[in-house]
Formats: C-alpha cells, sequence, structure tokens
C-alpha cells in the first residue's frame, strides 16, 4: 500500500447464502485528501462495499487496508481512523444531541475533547440544540447528528453514504461545506449518491459500479473528456418535414416540428465535421437563426456506463 493511499482494496468480494454475489472482485486505491464518489444505481453494491469497509459485514474474499492498517487483522485501529455516515437515521431517540455525539467519540476510544465537540456540533447548526433529546428532532436535525456523531472521533477516513438523501436545500449546503473544509484539512472522502450533480461539482474521481463490479475508476475531469459527447442545436427559420437526403453523413435528429436539427459528436475526434455541415446547411437552402452547443454531463457518462454503452470509450 503506497503512503499516498488512504484506502487499498484488493479482490473484494461478497456472496450472500442465497448465492447472490453483491460484490464481484473489486480492486480499488482512493488516495490521501481527496473526495471519491462512488456512483450506482440501487443494488450497485455500493453499501455493502461501504459495509465491508467499516466493519459491519464480512467480506467473502479480499483485503481492504485503511491507513495501513488491515482491517480484519487490526479491526481496533482501522475502525478509529474511520468514520461513517449512514443512510438509515439510527440515533438514541431518548439521549441529548450532546451526550449522543459525546457518547460516539469515547467508543473509538478518544479521550474527551469538549472543544472539538462543539465545533462539530456549531458547523452543522445543532449547537443551540444541544440539550435537545433526538426524538424531538426533525428528520433533518437528525440526519445533522448523524453527520456530528461521525465526526466525533476525528476521522481521518470518513464514508458518506447518500448523506443528502431526502433532507433539506440547507442541509444539503452546510453537508457540502464542510466536506470541502473537512478536506483542506486533510481527511479523505468517500461518498455515494445519487445526486450526480454533487457528484459533478464535489468530487476529485468517479467510480461507477453495477451489478457488484467496478466497471470504472476515472478523474472526473478526465472522464468527461474521454467520454464526453456535445451537441450542436441548430434552430432554423424555418422548419423542415424532413431531414434533407444530403444532411444524411451527419445523422442530424429532427425536433421541435422540424425547427430544430441536433447534431451529436465525439469531442475526442480529430474533426467534429461541423464546418462541413454548416456549408451543406446552405447549400441545401436552409436558414440557421441560432446556433448552441451542450456538452455531456456527468450524468448522460453514467447511464451509458451503467447500461453497458460507452465500453470502448471507457478502455
Amino acid at each position: 500500500m503506497s503512503n499516498d493511499q488512504a484506502l487499498s482494496i484488493r479482490g473484494l468480494t461478497k456472496t450472500y447464502a442465497s448465492g447472490l454475489t453483491a460484490l464481484d472482485n473489486v480492486d480499488l486505491d482512493i488516495n490521501r485528501g481527496e473526495i471519491f464518489a462512488l456512483l450506482g444505481p440501487n443494488g450497485a453494491g455500493k453499501t455493502t462495499l461501504i459495509s465491508i469497509v467499516c466493519g459491519i459485514i464480512k467480506a467473502s474474499r479480499g483485503t481492504v487496508m485503511a491507513d495501513g492498517h488491515d482491517i480484519v487483522r487490526d479491526y481496533r485501529k482501522a475502525r478509529t481512523i474511520i468514520g461513517l455516515v449512514p443512510q438509515e437515521l439510527t440515533t438514541d431517540a431518548f439521549e441529548s444531541v450532546l451526550a449522543t455525539v459525546s457518547f460516539s467519540r469515547g467508543l473509538f476510544g478518544r479521550p474527551p475533547n469538549p472543544a472539538h465537540i462543539e465545533k462539530v456540533l456549531r458547523d452543522l447548526t445543532l449547537w443551540e440544540r444541544r440539550a435537545s433529546r433526538i426524538m424531538t428532532l426533525s428528520g433533518g436535525m437528525k440526519r445533522r447528528v448523524m453527520i456530528a456523531k461521525a465526526l466525533s472521533h476525528e476521522p481521518r477516513i470518513l464514508f458518506l453514504d447518500e448523506p443528502t438523501a431526502g433532507v433539506d436545500v440547507e442541509l444539503r449546503r452546510d453537508m457540502w461545506e464542510m466536506v470541502r473544509r473537512l478536506r483542506e484539512s486533510g481527511v479523505t472522502i468517500v461518498l455515494t449518491t445519487h445526486y450526480i450533480d454533487e457528484a459533478e461539482q464535489m468530487a476529485d474521481r468517479v467510480g461507477v459500479i453495477a451489478r457488484g463490479k467496478l466497471v470504472l475508476v476515472e478523474e472526473k475531469k478526465a472522464l468527461m473528456r474521454k467520454m464526453g459527447r456535445a451537441q450542436l442545436i441548430l434552430t432554423l427559420q424555418h422548419g423542415v418535414a424532413a431531414v434533407p437526403d444530403a444532411l444524411a453523413p451527419w445523422k442530424l435528429e429532427r425536433r421541435a416540428d422540424g425547427l430544430e436539427l441536433v447534431y451529436t459528436y465525439d469531442m475526442q475526434a480529430e474533426s467534429s465535421g461541423i464546418p462541413a455541415l454548416l456549408k451543406q446547411l446552405g447549400e441545401a437552402g436552409l436558414d440557421v437563426h441560432h446556433v448552441q452547443t451542450k456538452q455531456s454531463s456527468l450524468e448522460d457518462i453514467f447511464v451509458d456506463l451503467v447500461h453497458g454503452r460507452g465500453g470502448e470509450r471507457a478502455a
């Protein structure tokens, strides 16, 4: 395991008694101080992977090293450096916010540090509610408590499993501001999310998992360059009932009752073909009123990968 790696996973496999293989021979290295987004549809294996790394379930095969510590042979040390914000709200209903978060720190063998606990609660807008019982809090506030518990023992690796699913806009904003600050302090962040716009905005690298297999791991910017498509949207002065035969090589899509023609092209190709297309449009007697370009998003790429498209481009 390299000193630059916070997490090193090798051959990780999980097969249940039913025969279901939730993870299939996953290899993954996550660098120190990066934000790594793990994307995949429901049932892809994201939560299973996190649960194994965090010691909640056992792998069938494979090894995981967390900051140089084997999660099985050196379980206590490895678990101390990992924080987890799970999907489900599992809080102690009758305890106060302050007691719950302080107790969580003690579970990891860390000595009391009231100043750290206060900072975490203030960062999550919980300090004014520190004496409130968990049972009296709203769902959003309970989510904040879960985050505070995960940060209570000052982990160096933080897992966020769908951390902002179903929460309000304010919490999402506070959450991502805290993630940025944690990364700046050297904490490694691993998150799963259904909000692909968050991964696109926050992540340094992206991993896509589907049917238990890690389909791709790539730097976000490089992934979008490598696999991204672009569209040229041509708005015409007058609609056309059909795309002229002379424009067939460009495989144009007709939209808006023929007032728009859309040309999709690969940004990595040596030639986009756009100059020749525009010339051919003029020769065909089509007057272009407006030209707009649109680049594919991370969500477009994700959908292609999960459904088995784009494999050649990912290689």
